[in-house]
Protein backbone atom coordinates (compact mmCIF):
# COMPACT_ATOMS: atom_id res chain seq x y z
CA UNK A 1 0.00 0.00 0.00
CA UNK A 2 0.99 3.22 -0.98
CA UNK A 3 1.32 5.84 2.04
CA UNK A 4 -0.50 8.66 1.53
CA UNK A 5 1.83 12.08 2.38
CA UNK A 6 0.35 14.84 4.47
CA UNK A 7 -0.38 18.12 2.95
CA UNK A 8 1.16 20.97 4.55
CA UNK A 9 -0.21 23.91 4.95
CA UNK A 10 2.61 27.11 5.13
CA UNK A 11 3.68 28.28 8.38
CA UNK A 12 3.00 31.73 9.44
CA UNK A 13 6.06 31.95 11.96
CA UNK A 14 6.65 34.94 11.64
CA UNK A 15 3.28 36.15 13.80
CA UNK A 16 4.07 33.73 16.19
CA UNK A 17 7.15 35.05 17.09
CA UNK A 18 6.21 38.18 17.39
CA UNK A 19 3.71 37.87 19.61
CA UNK A 20 5.93 35.44 21.93
CA UNK A 21 8.60 38.71 21.59
CA UNK A 22 5.77 40.95 22.66
CA UNK A 23 4.75 39.15 25.57
CA UNK A 24 8.43 38.48 27.10
CA UNK A 25 8.56 42.40 26.89
CA UNK A 26 5.70 42.43 28.93
CA UNK A 27 7.41 41.01 32.15
CA UNK A 28 6.17 41.93 35.68
CA UNK A 29 8.79 44.32 37.76
CA UNK A 30 11.41 42.01 39.09
CA UNK A 31 10.82 42.93 42.71
CA UNK A 32 6.97 41.64 42.04
CA UNK A 33 7.61 40.18 46.25
CA UNK A 34 8.53 44.04 46.64
CA UNK A 35 5.22 45.27 45.73
CA UNK A 36 3.21 42.12 47.43
CA UNK A 37 4.05 43.51 50.66
CA UNK A 38 3.93 46.85 50.59
CA UNK A 39 0.53 46.89 48.06
CA UNK A 40 -1.12 43.16 48.54
CA UNK A 41 -4.46 42.74 50.97
CA UNK A 42 -1.94 41.20 53.62
CA UNK A 43 -1.03 43.74 56.36
CA UNK A 44 -0.48 46.63 56.74
CA UNK A 45 3.28 46.73 57.79
CA UNK A 46 5.86 48.21 59.88
CA UNK A 47 8.67 49.58 57.80
CA UNK A 48 11.40 47.34 58.11
CA UNK A 49 10.09 44.74 60.75
CA UNK A 50 12.14 42.01 58.95
CA UNK A 51 15.32 43.28 59.70
CA UNK A 52 14.96 43.32 63.63
CA UNK A 53 17.55 42.22 65.69
CA UNK A 54 15.38 40.26 68.05
CA UNK A 55 12.80 37.38 67.06
CA UNK A 56 10.16 38.66 69.87
CA UNK A 57 10.11 42.02 68.04
CA UNK A 58 9.50 40.37 65.06
CA UNK A 59 7.04 38.58 66.24
CA UNK A 60 5.24 41.54 68.23
CA UNK A 61 5.38 43.90 65.11
CA UNK A 62 3.77 41.40 63.04
CA UNK A 63 1.20 40.82 65.61
CA UNK A 64 0.02 44.20 66.03
CA UNK A 65 0.09 44.71 62.31
CA UNK A 66 -1.84 41.93 61.76
CA UNK A 67 -4.75 42.75 64.60
CA UNK A 68 -4.59 46.34 63.24
CA UNK A 69 -4.69 45.62 60.08
CA UNK A 70 -8.06 46.21 57.85
CA UNK A 71 -6.42 45.10 54.55
CA UNK A 72 -6.21 41.29 55.40
CA UNK A 73 -8.54 38.90 54.20
CA UNK A 74 -7.76 36.06 56.82
CA UNK A 75 -7.14 36.01 60.82
CA UNK A 76 -4.73 37.77 62.32
CA UNK A 77 -2.71 34.76 63.22
CA UNK A 78 -2.95 33.12 59.67
CA UNK A 79 -1.95 36.62 58.58
CA UNK A 80 0.83 37.31 60.46
CA UNK A 81 2.56 33.67 59.97
CA UNK A 82 1.98 33.75 55.96
CA UNK A 83 3.69 36.66 55.39
CA UNK A 84 6.57 35.91 57.72
CA UNK A 85 6.67 32.42 55.84
CA UNK A 86 6.54 34.69 52.24
CA UNK A 87 9.37 36.24 53.20
CA UNK A 88 12.10 33.68 54.28
CA UNK A 89 10.16 31.69 50.90
CA UNK A 90 11.36 34.41 48.42
CA UNK A 91 14.92 35.52 50.33
CA UNK A 92 15.68 31.84 49.05
CA UNK A 93 19.56 31.15 49.68
CA UNK A 94 20.41 34.95 49.65
CA UNK A 95 18.80 35.11 53.47
CA UNK A 96 21.80 35.10 55.70
CA UNK A 97 22.21 32.43 58.06
CA UNK A 98 21.58 34.25 61.03
CA UNK A 99 18.41 35.87 60.17
CA UNK A 100 16.83 33.18 58.77
CA UNK A 101 17.60 31.19 62.30
CA UNK A 102 15.75 34.95 63.50
CA UNK A 103 13.26 34.63 61.41
CA UNK A 104 12.26 30.96 62.61
CA UNK A 105 12.72 31.67 65.83
CA UNK A 106 10.12 34.50 65.00
CA UNK A 107 7.92 31.95 63.77
CA UNK A 108 7.32 29.61 67.03
CA UNK A 109 7.52 33.16 68.95
CA UNK A 110 4.63 34.38 66.47
CA UNK A 111 2.90 30.86 68.23
CA UNK A 112 3.39 31.98 71.71
CA UNK A 113 2.17 35.22 71.51
CA UNK A 114 -1.22 34.11 70.01
CA UNK A 115 -1.57 31.65 72.27
CA UNK A 116 -0.99 28.76 69.73
CA UNK A 117 0.78 25.85 71.13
Amino acid sequence: MAERRKTTRPRKTAARKNSRRTTATKSSPKRWSQRVTQESDALDLKRGVFKLTSAKKIAASLKRSAEHSSRRKAGAYRSALSMLTFYINRAGKTLPKTQRERLERAKVELKHQFGRE
